[in-house]
């Protein structure tokens, strides 16, 4: 029987599924059909594995019937990484090419695009891609030559980074080696990084003077994960403190790095031999950004956004109502869940999105409205209004710290002698961020932000006065049910931060504070800290 079977994977969101690539080469009608619910990218695929095949080893069965399923047959498939699968299972199936036998292809997972010339090119999602083939028992995989040292991030999985169908072809069969041409870099291969990244790296927050309970309210934020609302005029330094949450946040763990490096193979963003992303991600989408771009979507294979290409690091949404309505609208699900679900037409994915959301806004569409006179505003009154409406409602509902950012003349620093490094915060953070960690050892969560309310009630419940103060602000209507859990959460983090056991009436004050954006409450002195 001319049957040969070869596996590869499907990606469905960040999730990876084996796929058997089944090939029958029989006697009847000469023609190739590629069946199991595949895209157009793959019913391409017969022509790109005809010549590749037929220009670099063998030849294509051209006088017999090629049947070419792609199973499970009811999961979609996209995209062009199945063509070297199909190719060896073309070649083993064939018995005219008796030198490559179907039993050569068992416990090998085949990733990559074939070029006419039988040439290999790179294709996104090759480590969710051998994470899903690991979890399968499969532990020897061909990649194209660039990806190799992603596939190798997965333990135990033998990695052979390939130019060609002819090497592959040789590996498989146990012969030397042919020589080929290098592998094309891949086509999303920037051209241009004159700004990128590294700009944030040389970002300090002792470049910034004053505005010592925000940097406070960062602290926390970046301590449990609390996503943050910064109110101010322009110029105030909502921006330059953003910017410089990174430098605070303390390197990823080898899991999240995993998770965040799939995430960005996924979406084919991975630069080029950059291993492991060790350092917690940075994303600040313009305000005129698309849905697609901010949330995920696309045409054809949904990709990621930058909402979860940010997950474990900081998603920056400068000028928030100046958001598109269905971009500020879909943040709900994240900042709710960390997690974005996409659906277009019969596809739907869903990838982690667990990121320190910050928004910033101005007071008024100007930005130059200060204070309770508005002095130096331009807008009128129905403008503010009409602007204040979008700071509003079930999504800021979901936002656990406001703070007001106000001018640097107004807020004279009286607390320490000399602004902190980030280095000094980003020390404090991480000691916060174990403290969690050995709360939650046994619990699917890492941060206070994403601890269940009713789990947080049930198992660490705050001190009795502490509890009964975050009650009279539930019965006076001055916090939701949904608002309440978030100030538990934020006392939490509070007490972890202090290095306090659990949290009491002092911690929760300062949580009320942190979430209220009554301009009349403030920050106790003592808790900020004066550098060591």
């Amino acid at each position: 029987m001319a049957f040969a079977t070869a596996r590869s994977l499907a990606l469905k969101g960040a999730d990876g599924h084996v796929i058997d690539v089944q090939v029958d080469v029989s006697p009847g009608l000469p023609g190739t059909t590629i069946i199991g619910r595949v895209d157009k990218s793959l019913s391409e695929a017969r022509e790109r594995v005809r010549m590749a095949i037929n220009n670099d080893c063998g030849h294509w069965p051209a006088t017999k019937r090629v049947t070419v399923l792609l199973a499970p047959a009811d999961l979609p498939k996209t995209g062009t990484h199945y063509d070297l699968a199909i190719a060896v299972a073309v070649l083993a199936a064939d018995k005219q090419q008796a030198d490559l036998e179907p039993g050569h292809l068992a416990g090998w997972a085949f990733i990559g695009e074939l070029s006419v010339s039988g040439g290999l090119r790179p294709v996104p999602g090759v480590l969710p891609m051998v994470i899903a083939a690991a979890a399968h028992g499969i532990d020897r995989v061909f990649v194209p030559e660039p990806q190799a040292a992603e596939a190798a991030l997965v333990p135990g999985m033998t990695v052979f980074g390939v130019r060609s169908l002819a090497q592959v072809s040789a590996v498989l069969r146990d012969v030397e080696v042919p020589e080929a041409d290098p592998v094309v870099a891949p086509s999303a291969s920037p051209l241009a990084t004159w700004r990128g990244e590294d700009r944030l790296a040389d970002l300090d927050l002792a470049d910034l003077d004053g505005l010592d309970d925000v940097r406070y309210a960062v602290e926390v934020a970046a301590a449990g994960g609390h996503p943050t609302m910064l109110i101010g005029p322009r110029g105030t330094g909502k921006t330059s403190l953003a910017e410089r949450i990174p430098s605070i946040l303390p390197d990823l763990t080898t899991e999240q790095a995993l998770e965040v490096t799939a995430l960005h193979s996924v979406a084919g963003t991975l630069p080029e031999g950059s291993g492991l992303l060790h350092r917690p991600p940075w994303f600040a989408p313009h305000h005129s950004a698309s849905a697609a771009s901010v949330l995920g979507g696309g045409t054809g294979r949904v990709r990621p956004g930058q909402v979860s290409l940010a997950h474990h690091g900081v998603l920056f949404l400068d000028e928030f109502p100046h958001f598109r309505a269905d971009v500020i609208e879909a943040m709900r699900q994240p900042l709710e869940s960390g997690e974005v679900t996409i659906a277009r037409g019969e596809e739907s994915a869903t990838y982690p999105a667990r990121s320190l959301v910050v928004l910033a806004a101005n007071p008024c569409p100007c930005g130059n409205f200060h204070g309770r006179s508005g002095s130096g505003c331009e807008c009128t009154e129905t403008q503010r209004a009409h602007y204040r409406r979008k700071l509003t409602g079930p999504i800021l509902d979901r936002v656990d710290i406001w703070m007001e950012v106000r001018p640097q003349g107004a807020r004279r620093s009286s607390f320490r002698p000399g602004p902190e490094t980030s280095a000094d915060v980003r020390a404090r953070v991480a000691d916060a961020r174990q403290r969690q960690a050995r709360r939650y050892r046994h619990c699917t969560w890492l941060l206070n932000a994403s601890c269940p309310g009713q789990v947080l009630a049930e198992h660490w419940p705050l001190e009795p006065e502490g509890q009964h103060l975050i009650d009279d602000e539930l019965s006076a209507g001055r916090l939701t049910r949904r608002g309440l859990t978030r100030v538990q959460r934020l006392a939490w983090t509070v007490a972890d931060c202090s290095g306090v056991d659990r949290p009491g009436q002092r911690e929760a004050d300062i949580a009320l504070t942190l979430r209220s954006d009554d301009s009349a409450r403030s920050l106790p002195a003592s808790i900020v800290r004066v550098a060591s």
